[in-house]
């Protein structure tokens, strides 16, 4: 018998940004989420979501995507943060600066759920990182995080999207193989950066840009604390060694990682694909409206995965790994190449995923 969810009330905070236009994207026509309130900084405030995303020299419409504008939010309000009123919401989706973010999130997060793509909560004690699927059991630590605090709701904060696709083609291999150490170079997209400075086109035009900053930092962080073991109200990290060099790449769209993995045991790349492809099997995503229809996908073509042909493999919410081979260096090791792309599963249409998670476990 099919499951029936009431439609829940949520709004989207950074709505006229890069993220927020993703929001606005993921949660089109959805069948559990409907957009009731949107918000952005001042100067948009008050002002029809068209217009607010439109130069008014120039009269060029700022929206990013590909997918035209839906047609539920051309006209909606962009209104004030302060406007923003929990009691009359179920959830809350945010995508702003870290700083302006803890401020805000903690705020609402007193009365309502808010799921984040900002860094402002990731690496509080009691705040779990979570990718749906792959540590879910970790949700029991939103309940300690409301106790402590004193809220109504949670903070809940997607990943960084460098970490993303990481995380999950690592659950597998963690939990099969016993890995203990990672060795990762990341060739990150232009939008992963947003509209920041250094990647203009003279920037990033025939060059590579060899550091991004706090993002090696973070990936090992985030790593750890996303594959390791909740106990007594706390996350202990998984015993993993992670070492990443990461850089930004002249693409437009999505994540390529190269891996070096060093497992407790030998392993062969056919064992190794069995076990990514049996994790995708039974991920527990499955049934939710933005899941993919393969979390993981394992290409035996030597040339994949690549960025213009894998973008898109199921909206952009599958993790695509190639080039599967034994490690040379490490005595126990596997070697792969994923990609995984940063604006769908690695930023607003994850989170939605997340939330969608959430909302079938009760905590919405």
């Amino acid at each position: 018998m099919k499951e029936i969810f009431a439609m829940k009330r949520v709004a989207i905070i950074g709505v006229t940004g890069a993220v927020g236009q993703e929001f606005v994207v993921a949660l089109n026509k959805h069948p559990w989420f409907e957009v009731k309130q949107i918000a952005a900084s001042e100067r948009s405030a008050n002002k029809k979501f068209v217009d607010a995303i439109r130069d008014p020299n120039s009269g060029i419409l700022k929206w990013h995507l590909k997918e035209e504008i839906p047609e539920y939010v051309k006209n909606m309000i962009v209104e004030s943060v302060d406007d923003i009123k929990p009691e009359n919401l179920d959830l809350i989706f945010t995508s702003i600066e870290s700083e302006a973010a803890r401020e805000i999130e903690g705020r609402f997060a007193k009365d309502v759920p808010v799921i984040s793509t900002s860094a402002a909560y990731r690496y509080e004690p009691d705040v779990p990182i979570l990718i749906p699927g792959i540590n879910d059991d970790h949700v029991a630590l939103l309940e300690v995080q409301k106790k402590n605090r004193g809220w109504k709701g949670f903070v809940a904060p997607l990943p960084n999207c460098t970490t993303t696709g990481l995380a999950i083609t690592m659950r597998p291999l963690l939990d099969s193989f016993g890995a203990q150490k990672i060795i990762m170079t990341s060739m990150q997209s232009m939008s992963g950066a947003g509209r920041s400075p250094g990647v203009s086109a003279l920037d990033i035009t025939d060059n590579i840009i060899p550091y991004i900053p706090k993002e090696e930092d973070k990936v090992r962080i985030e790593t750890g604390k996303i594959l390791g073991k909740l106990a007594d109200g706390k996350i202990n990290p998984a015993n993993l060694k992670v070492s990443c060099t990461c850089t930004r790449v002249p693409v437009i769209d999505g994540h390529t990682e190269a891996v070096f993995v060093e497992t407790s045991k030998h392993v062969d790349p056919e064992t190794v694909k069995k076990a990514m492809q049996d994790f995708s099997d039974k991920v527990s995503v499955s049934g939710l409206p933005s899941a993919p229809k393969n979390y993981l996908v394992v290409n035996d073509d030597p040339t994949r995965p690549q960025p213009r042909l894998d973008r898109e493999v199921d909206g952009g919410m599958s993790t695509v790994v190639g080039r599967l081979r034994e490690d040379t260096v490490f005595e126990n090791g596997i070697k792969y190449v994923l990609f995984s792309h940063n604006e769908k599963m690695g930023s607003a249409k994850g989170a939605v995923l997340l939330a969608e998670m959430l909302y079938k476990k009760g905590l919405i």
